[in-house]
């Protein structure tokens, strides 16, 4: 029984328990969702009247940016205002100037047209009267205005002409006073001093054989070792009726150095064969090689001049194997180095540089035949090239007056090179060019105006020239002189320098009856 009611109390409990609770919780709830909306309406009341004040302050704000701007902009038109009254004003005033100006101008002009009028009257007048005046004085002289003006441009220009050349003379004795006990002395004591030995450079080259026989092998079977030789080498080979010797002929000395090496290496080999003519032909090229180098070294230690780029002392070397009117470039340079060296020291220059720039000045013929242009602009390139300085540049580009010197050092090396190639005995011409040359200087000098006859002597060195007396005045010779030189310095390649002798002779002839 207990346990029934327990169930019974049990099953009578829960139903009551959970609409109790159910009850509460609705309760509950209700009370939160009232709670929750008058929440609700105090956010949004809230939220309205701080909507409410944000647009009244914003309204505010918007009234005092415009009212802002508005005093900016009524301050703005103010200032423009000023400004351009200022601007009226100024235009006013400049329009008032303007017209005071235009006044005056106006003024000045009619005082023109009047000054104008009174000039253009004045110069009717003295024309009038210049004309008066000439014709006075045709009458007077006998001679017609243009036959006045002719006869004194003719006085004028024979003072003038007479003038200009006791000027000239007077001007050429001066410096030839001043200059030439100077010149003369540096020169000779630069020439005593140097000595050099001078050989006549050729285009042949003989080499001796122990026997006639030996011709017979250098030629082989066929020939075929000559043309071997020759075709190796680039050089001809005459064999001929000389007895013991052979003939080496070719225009460039250094492939006839090598052919005489490689033959007298196997002469004295005594094999003679294509395959041992090609190895002596090797041999021999490196010993010019060799020597090439060793003489450019050897002409800068005899000159005392060093720190030349070693390319340059090859070409050096290459210079013993060039001619130039038969004589040897390498020695010429040489030479000049010397002579410019002794010149510097006499007038107090460095003597290095000026031994450097005759060392170098004729480097161009080195390569000449391989490169175009003349030696000049060869020897220029290659100085640059290798990092000369513009002194040295200056003197190689100088030395035949192709350019102003710039540095004494250019116009001695200038004199040096003269001194060497004039030298007689330092270059060798043929009857040929000689005679050309001589008649050459002929021509020109009988070309000029008043010239009766003229001789071209001492090998060249002086041409004498017999004018007309009649055509020709004492003044007139001075400056018949300066134009002919000047034109055979034009016309003429020469070594040396030329004498003008200009030669005015006067006769008088009567007879005795």
């Amino acid at each position: 029984m207990p346990v029934i009611v327990a169930i019974v109390t049990l099953i009578i409990a829960v139903p009551i328990t959970y609409f109790a609770t159910t009850a509460y919780q609705k309760k509950v709830s209700a009370a939160k969702i009232g709670s929750a909306e008058e929440k609700a309406r105090e956010i949004i009341d809230e939220a309205v009247k701080t909507a409410e004040t944000k647009k009244r302050e914003s309204l505010l704000e918007v009234k005092e940016e415009s009212i802002r701007t508005k005093n900016e902009l009524d301050k703005e038109i103010k200032e423009r205002r000023s400004e351009i009254q200022r601007n009226e004003r100024r235009i006013e005033q400049k329009e008032a100037n303007l017209d005071r100006k235009l006044e005056a101008i106006e003024k000045r002009e009619a005082g023109f047209a009047a000054k104008e009028e009174e000039i253009n009257r004045q110069k009717a007048e003295v024309t009038v009267l210049h004309e008066e005046r000439v014709r006075e004085l045709e009458r007077i002289s006998g001679l017609t205005s243009e036959q006045a003006k002719e006869y004194l441009l003719k006085t004028v220009e024979d003072d003038v002409k007479l003038d200009t050349a006791k000027m000239i003379k007077e001007l050429e004795s001066q410096a030839k006073e001043e200059a030439q006990k100077k010149a003369k002395e540096y020169v000779v004591t630069a020439i005593q001093k140097c000595a050099a030995d001078h050989v006549a450079e050729t285009t042949i080259s003989v080499v001796q054989l122990p026997n006639d026989e030996m011709k017979g092998r250098i030629i082989g079977r066929e020939g075929r070792n000559i043309r071997t030789l020759e075709t190796m080498t680039g050089v001809d080979l005459i064999i001929d009726d000389t007895p013991e010797a052979v003939i080496l002929s070719g225009f460039d000395p250094i492939r006839r150095e090598v052919a005489r090496i490689a033959l007298e290496k196997l002469i004295v080999d005594g094999r003679i064969h294509p395959a041992r003519i090609e190895e002596m032909v090797e041999k021999a090229q490196k010993e010019v090689e060799s020597m090439i180098r060793e003489e450019g070294e050897a002409a800068t230690l005899e000159i005392g001049v060093h720190g030349i780029h070693p390319e340059l002392i090859k070409l050096l070397g290459r210079m013993k194997f060039r001619t130039s009117y038969g004589q040897n470039a390498l020695k010429h340079s040489i030479e000049v180095a010397q002579l410019a060296g002794l010149l510097a020291a006499e007038i107090g220059v460095d003597v290095r540089t000026a031994k450097r720039a005759g060392l170098l000045h004729d480097i161009g013929k080195s390569v000449d035949h391989e490169i175009e242009g003349s030696h000049i602009q060869i020897g220029v390139d290659l100085c640059r090239k290798y990092k000369e300085s513009p002194v040295i540049i200056n003197a190689v580009e100088a030395h035949h007056g192709d350019v102003e010197p710039e540095t004494l050092i250019a116009c001695l090396v200038q004199a040096a090179d003269t001194i060497s190639a004039a030298r007689p005995g330092a270059r060798r011409e043929t009857m040929e060019t000689y005679s050309n040359r001589l008649k050459q200087l002929e021509d020109i000098t009988n070309g000029f105006k008043g010239v009766d006859k003229s001789f071209a002597i001492q090998a060249g060195r002086e041409i004498r020239i017999m004018v007309v007396p009649e055509q020709v005045s004492d003044a007139d010779m001075v400056l018949l002189a300066r134009d002919i030189s000047k034109q055979i310095e034009a016309e003429l390649e020469y070594p040396g320098q030329i004498k003008v002798n200009v030669i005015r002779e006067s006769r008088v002839v009567d007879y005795a009856k």
